[in-house]
């Protein structure tokens, strides 16, 4: 109960949640609005009184990838009128029995409906949906809910690599008002990637947030460090460190910490955040942070459970669902112009004439321009567009592509 009450009261203080708490004005007042709408949450339906909700979470609220979720499970509670008995919440359970254990609790308390959000709980969450068949097991970045073909197992993820690209849009301006001021020239326009792990969900961020730099600055490339861990405040701010010594010009991330924030704002390298707004410790280097709203999610499956519906094997929202989702734009740290640039390439995406992986735009081994890729046996190359999103919801796009130096490989494995 007190971590719950805890979370709670980092959703008001950190507000990234659907309902957007605006801090004071003047803790905001150099940031734009967000350039896309945040999810509506409507509730039409009626809820069972003996309904509960069980989540499993890797971290706690000290990881933004965590809080994230938090903010998400909340905002719900919140709009579906759910108790705090009916919102059962357990955080740092590892990618391990504890995850299993975790579940069978849940189970034992009433929970109906279980989440689980990392990768590496997926085992253990099959393990108690067959073990439980009477209760829906959900499962973020999983891949194998097609495969167990359970009617109680599904995994769930967003289009975010489209959140990616725009927040890519927003380096690549910055990059151009640099080399435009003479503090460095195009050729030296390279931006820093700290990723985890070296798993197709890391691969497919950076080379989208590369992608969108590259869009509006031809000349960028990128070198990626990764950490081996999803947090780990030392390594991400040694890797940070690493990439400002190795000439880069700006940093993201992959990676749930603010190591990496806060060593571009000691160092004074612009940063694009990921899984929360860093604006407020970062003022001068923060420009932008994408993310996953998993609220549309969370109210999809509560729905389904209390309708009797079927839940989706593989769920993947994206802009139009509200799952993909911007922060403001901190317009003393961007260059100008990136607001209107960021909502005319949503525009694009809406009317679905922009394609994140569209292999025009990239090349491999190179210079090849990649016209076929199988995944599972699906080929994923249609029309010259690598369909991130076909075969499951989790990302896939594991392409090594021209452009992205990865600098530790072997020791993201």
């Amino acid at each position: 109960m007190f971590k719950k009450l805890l979370a709670l009261a980092l959703v008001a203080i950190m507000c990234v949640s659907i309902f957007a708490c605006t801090p004071p004005e003047d803790e905001l007042k150099g940031m734009s609005e967000a350039p896309m709408p945040a999810a509506t949450i409507t509730k039409d339906f009626e809820i069972d009184a003996d309904f509960k909700l069980g989540v499993i979470c890797l971290h706690d609220e000290q990881s933004t990838y965590d809080l994230n979720f938090l903010n998400a499970v909340y905002a719900v509670q919140e709009a579906f009128g759910l108790s705090n008995s009916q919102v059962i919440v357990k955080t740092m359970i590892g990618e391990d029995d504890t995850c299993y254990q975790a579940a069978a609790d849940l189970v034992d308390q009433g929970c109906t409906l279980v989440f689980a959000n990392s990768f590496g709980h997926e085992s253990f969450m099959i393990q108690a949906a067959k073990e439980f068949p009477e209760v829906q097991f959900c499962h973020a970045t999983g891949t194998q809910a097609a495969a167990e073909n359970l009617p109680n197992y599904h995994n769930a993820f967003a289009s975010i690599y489209e959140g990616r690209y725009l927040a890519g849009i927003a380096a690549g301006m910055k990059l151009n008002e640099m080399i435009e001021a003479g503090k460095f020239t195009a050729e030296e326009a390279k931006i820093g990637y700290v990723g985890a792990f070296t798993y197709a969900e890391v691969i497919s961020g950076y080379t989208s947030f590369y992608l969108g730099a590259k869009s509006v600055c031809p000349t960028v490339t990128m070198d990626v460090q990764f950490t081996g861990s999803w947090f780990d405040i030392t390594e991400e701010s040694n890797a940070a460190k690493a990439l400002i010594a190795r000439g880069c010009k700006l940093i993201s991330q992959h990676a749930d910490s603010m190591g990496a924030p806060s060593a571009c704002e000691e160092a004074g390298i612009p940063n694009v955040s990921y899984n929360g707004s860093t604006y407020q410790t970062c003022k001068n280097s923060f420009i932008v942070s994408s993310r996953i709203d998993w609220a549309p999610y969370f109210a999809y499956i509560i729905k389904c459970v209390n309708t009797d519906a079927a839940i989706d094997t593989n769920w993947c929202g994206g802009i139009k669902e509200g799952s993909v989702a911007l922060t403001g734009i901190n317009l003393d740290v961007a260059a100008e112009g990136t607001v209107e640039a960021i909502k005319a390439a949503i525009e694009k995406f809406k009317a679905g004439t922009l394609n994140v992986f569209d292999t025009n735009n990239f090349t491999v081994n190179n210079g090849t321009k990649p016209t076929s890729h199988q995944v599972g046996g699906v080929e994923v190359i249609e029309n010259g567009i690598f369909k991130e999103s076909k075969v499951q919801s989790a990302p896939y796009f594991d392409l090594r592509i021209d452009g992205i130096n990865l600098l530790n490989e072997e020791y993201g494995e």
